[in-house]
C-alpha cells in the first residue's frame, strides 16, 4: 500500500488509483479549503482555491481561512 500527496487534481487521483489499486491519494492543502470535500471530489464539484496565507493564524480573534471556508451550494 502507498498513500501519495501532493498536487492532485480529482482527475489525476482517480489515474494514481485506476492504475495502482493498493494506492491511496490524499488531499491536505484542499481539505482545508473544502471542508466538503469528498463531495466535491465524489460529484465532481470544482474545489474552492486555497490561500496559505489564511491556513494558521494562531491568536486571531476572528475566524480567517482554517475554520471559515466555504461548502459547495450544489450538492
Amino acid at each position: 500500500p502507498l498513500i501519495s500527496a501532493g498536487g492532485y487534481s480529482r482527475d489525476s487521483a482517480i489515474a494514481l488509483a485506476d492504475k495502482h489499486p493498493n494506492t491511496l491519494v490524499a488531499f491536505g492543502r484542499h481539505f482545508i479549503a473544502n471542508p466538503d470535500l469528498p463531495i466535491r471530489l465524489k460529484k465532481d464539484i470544482p474545489l474552492h482555491p486555497y490561500d496559505r496565507s489564511t491556513f494558521y493564524l494562531p491568536g486571531v480573534d476572528e475566524p480567517t481561512g482554517y475554520t471559515d471556508q466555504p461548502f459547495a451550494t450544489q450538492t
